[in-house]
């Protein structure tokens, strides 16, 4: 039953993933109007040159791919778990990575920074990574999630060194929200311990192996 239901979802989420008007929304969303705070600006201070433009777009261009990737893991988990008993416990934590979502896709907007060309990949990918280790049961979609949230909060608590090294009082505003986040995906990493991921035969080799394709995807996030 489990995989007449992805077979289904996958083919329906691959072809709306690929249409023409959904490429197009994904690219033209973020060219919108810009929108500032009442500061002059939402979390970003106003860069001081072309250098920490460059810096600043790419730390969000590849934070935004991560939430994104992360939503369309958790929407393939639920595709296939939804309706188990571990459904409301993944459907908590994709409600938090929206919220991750909707803020960076604010903060793209307001400071006029383009997202990854590569979004219509990580919808496919993020979808099937999730859905296929679900398909494992419960211990394989809380390990692709151990996985997953681990190299995201390393690769934050990298950019908040980074940031601290460089000036914190400038990018207060910033480090609260990825400061903030981090802290989600660490709770996220330690309820998939709570739930059984070390359980899953092959767990490290599964959890080094999607850890490896993170790596890859936040290197090309940050230059694509």
């Amino acid at each position: 039953m489990q995989r007449a239901v992805f077979a289904h979802i996958t083919l329906h989420d691959w072809t709306q993933v690929f249409s023409p008007l959904r490429i197009q929304q994904c690219c033209l969303k973020y060219r919108g109007p810009l929108h500032l705070s009442s500061r002059g600006y939402s979390v970003l201070p106003p860069p001081l040159d072309s250098e920490e433009k460059a810096m600043l777009d790419s730390m969000l261009r590849v934070d935004h791919a991560g939430e994104y990737g992360a939503n369309r893991i958790y929407a393939g988990q639920m595709a296939v778990l939804g309706r188990s008993q571990t459904g409301p416990l993944i459907q908590q934590m994709w409600d938090q990575e929206k919220k991750h979502l909707e803020k960076f896709d604010e903060i793209l907007a307001e400071n006029r920074i383009r997202p990854t060309l590569l979004l219509p990949l990580w919808n496919v990918t993020g979808f099937l990574l999730g859905a296929s280790t679900a398909l494992l049961g419960k211990e394989g979609a809380m390990a692709c999630t151990v996985a997953v949230e681990e190299s995201i909060s390393e690769h934050y608590n990298s950019q908040i060194r980074a940031l601290m090294e460089k000036d914190p009082d400038r990018y207060i505003e910033l480090l609260k929200v990825i400061k903030e986040f981090r802290d989600d995906e660490m709770e996220h990493h330690d309820t998939g311990l709570e739930h059984d991921a070390e359980s899953l035969p092959g767990f490290w080799l599964l959890k080094n192996a999607i850890q490896v394709g993170c790596k890859a995807a936040i290197y090309i996030s940050a230059r694509i």
